[in-house]
């Protein structure tokens, strides 16, 4: 189980003595409990989420992150005592070599760039505690790959920047490591001047049987209204469907002195519409749509509160769910005087 986190260690101390005093390793990540109750089946999840960053010179990046959560559950779903178990994950354990602006060649386990809310909306970042229903179209079989990938910025310019990334994974089914063996890429279009960004992504999953899956993603934020808005689509021989969600800050105060401006308004509305069922692909083997109400509180020293309601409809059964979680972010030098 802890595995994962053994090597973590080790690729810290083998990049210690990489750099000099202005490379300082940083340590960031996040610890949260969630409790939620689908169709009254209650779960709650400590979980425990550590992140390393240590730069070595002008262009070289060592980075990862991996996962200790825990599953506790009544033992019938709806009764008997409740018993529960840990397990560790490998989220990602890479090395970056920045070439230039242009290119970042990446060597190791990364994150699987299909579409964005895999690599970009940690639970830190997440306005809802659970993922999206088609989260694990083009990200299977853990989120993670293991080999390759380029990317960067292909065009820069002062009203628009075309982004893209492409990687190749090796299968692996070792324990805390597992992967996919696959190909894809993604390209995005971003507007900075209106916040607006979009994009595509394609996948060839090149195992149980080869297939393609695609999808496209929106993400804005306009300069002059604290609202975040972001969606998803997905397509693969196992099914297809969408996300689209909204966040509006209370207050357009962003110092967070006010109560209101602490408090951020959430909804999210989704469809997932059934194709050949594949246990790859992880995804529901009926037809569903769910909506989905939320708040996120931020209390001082980087703690937040959030709590969301739900209601899931399909042909096996339509039922409420219910959210909450609090989460705690961290930054910090990986080792004491690194500030310094």
């Amino acid at each position: 189980m802890n595995r994962a986190f053994v090597l973590m260690l080790g690729m810290l101390c083998a990049a210690a003595g990489l750099y000099g005093q202005a490379d300082v390793p940083i340590l960031s990540g996040a610890l949260a409990f969630k409790g939620s109750n689908t169709g009254g089946v209650s779960a709650f999840q400590p979980e425990l989420v550590p992140v390393i960053a240590a730069p070595f010179g002008q262009h070289w990046l060592i980075e990862g992150r991996g996962e200790l959560q825990g599953f506790i559950a009544r033992q019938d779903g709806t009764t008997g005592p409740y018993s529960g178990q840990f397990f560790a994950t490998f989220d990602y354990a890479q090395v970056d070599y920045i070439a230039n602006s242009h290119l970042t060649i990446t060597a190791g386990r990364f994150l699987t760039p299909f579409n964005v809310y895999n690599e970009r909306y940690p639970l830190w970042v997440a306005n809802l505690a659970d993922s999206p229903i088609i989260y694990t179209i083009g990200t299977r079989t853990s989120g993670s790959s293991n080999g390759g990938m380029l990317r960067g910025v292909a065009v820069a310019r002062e009203k628009w920047t075309l982004t893209y990334a492409a990687y190749f994974s090796a299968a692996s089914t070792t324990e805390n490591l597992q992967a996919g063996r696959s190909a894809g890429g993604r390209v995005g279009l971003f507007l900075p001047q209106a916040g607006f960004e979009i994009g595509t992504s394609y996948q060839r999953f090149l195992q149980n049987g080869d297939f393609n899956s695609s999808g496209g993603y929106l993400t804005w934020q306009p300069p002059q209204i604290p609202l975040d808005v972001r969606g998803e689509y997905a397509h693969s021989p196992a099914g297809h469907g969408y996300w689209l969600e909204g966040a509006y800050r209370l207050s357009p105060n962003r110092d967070m002195n006010t109560i209101l401006s602490r408090v951020q308004a959430v909804a999210r509305v989704q469809q997932f519409f059934k194709g050949t069922p594949n246990p790859v692909a992880q995804l529901p083997t009926v037809n569903v749509n769910q909506y989905d109400l939320g708040l996120n509180y931020w209390f001082p020293h980087n703690i937040r509160l959030n709590g969301s309601y739900g209601r899931q409809f399909s042909s096996a059964g339509n039922a409420n769910v219910w959210n909450f979680e609090l989460v705690y972010r961290f930054l910090f030098p990986a080792w004491p005087g690194g500030s310094k």
